[in-house]
């Protein structure tokens, strides 16, 4: 009886013929390199899946010095995984990160840093070779992470703008002008008593929105906005509306800095009687799931989360193949999402 024929392990070559591209091609998207036009990287996935092509992950390491594993590490929640992906803000930048790095056979790895000992296991993880470089999501503007990773030297990207002036490469968005959106939409539905919920103090965006917001309706004929701050949680923004209600109780325009805030306003206004639109018109901002699940659905403003995640992982894939490339930044532009409360 003949032994049945071995099967060939399919190889690079394999897969370039079916793609139709160059080895080097192949080569450099199954090494995650950003330097390929996105066309040919799901060209190339689609022959490695047709192929069966599997590369040599520990090859790969010892040649280019590549793990295919990116640290995403996460500084600003309770230090618990169950809080980080409770928020709809961390879970959408988890989202971006790892679709981007899917597309390019990597994968991330969370590391969650609130204290000291947390970041320093951080750095070590990633140099000692764990990972390549680090995509840093800190909320508070005292955070040391930032100037952590790039005193050591460390590939890494922050989402956010440094609240201290540090040499490292980051994406953000527009709050100001954001803010001014949301107040443009109020000023044009004839909203005079206004009010807003604002972020924690100690988060530079928050600030930024509070600033552009009260700015833009100072040029609005508005020159006084009752504030009270809430810490971007649905609860928070519920009593930060109750106090609201007491200090105006004839408020009719509000714009609260993030949505799960403008959800738990939404609650206090019906408790206390008061419809949205038509007694209170409410803008929140963020555009994430809960303004799309809240009744009436929420006018808000769009932060790209998911698009902000993917740039900056190019950015730190990019810093990572050239690590004498200088810092850059990417300022995003926000929108209007006009829907049923504003």
């Amino acid at each position: 009886m003949k032994q049945a024929a071995k099967r060939r392990t399919p190889t690079l070559e394999d897969v370039a013929e079916v793609a139709q591209v160059s080895r080097a091609t192949v080569s450099r998207v199954v090494n995650g390199l950003d330097t390929v036009d996105d066309e040919l990287v799901r060209r190339v996935q689609a022959a490695i899946e047709t192929t069966g092509y599997v590369p040599n992950a520990a090859a790969r390491t010892l040649v280019n010095r590549r793990t295919g594993t990116i640290a995403l590490v996460m500084s600003g929640s309770d230090g618990s995984a169950a809080q980080a992906f409770a928020d709809p803000f961390f879970g959408r930048i988890t989202g971006g990160v790892v679709t981007y790095l899917r597309e390019r056979g990597m994968h991330p790895t969370l590391l969650l840093a609130d204290s000291d000992h947390a970041r320093k296991d951080a750095l070590a993880f990633v140099r000692r070779g764990n990972a390549e470089g680090a995509i840093l999501v800190s909320t508070h503007s005292d955070d040391p992470l930032p100037r952590l990773f790039v005193d050591a030297g460390v590939p890494a990207v922050l989402f956010a703008r440094p609240a201290d002036p540090v040499p490292i490469s980051f994406v953000d968005l527009d709050h100001e002008a954001g803010a001014a959106l949301a107040a443009a939409q109020l000023a044009e539905r004839g909203c005079r008593k206004i009010a807003t919920i604002a972020g924690p103090a100690d988060l530079p965006a928050a600030n930024s929105r509070l600033a552009g917001f009260q700015r833009a309706m100072e040029r609005h004929g508005v020159p006084y906005v009752h504030v009270a701050r809430g810490n971007f949680t649905a609860d928070s923004g519920e009593q930060a509306m109750i106090e609201l209600l007491a200090a105006l109780p004839d408020v009719d325009g509000v714009f609260a800095a993030n949505d799960l805030m403008a959800v738990g306003a939404l609650r206090a206004l019906r408790d206390g009687g008061r419809s949205v639109p038509g007694d209170v018109a409410l803008i929140g901002f963020d555009d994430s799931e809960p303004s799309r699940m809240s009744r009436p659905r929420l006018t808000t403003i769009s932060q790209p989360v998911e698009e902000m995640s993917a740039k900056m992982t190019a950015i730190l894939l990019e810093r990572i193949t050239n690590p004498d490339a200088v810092p850059t930044s990417v300022v995003f532009r926000p929108e209007l999402v006009l829907r049923e409360s504003a």
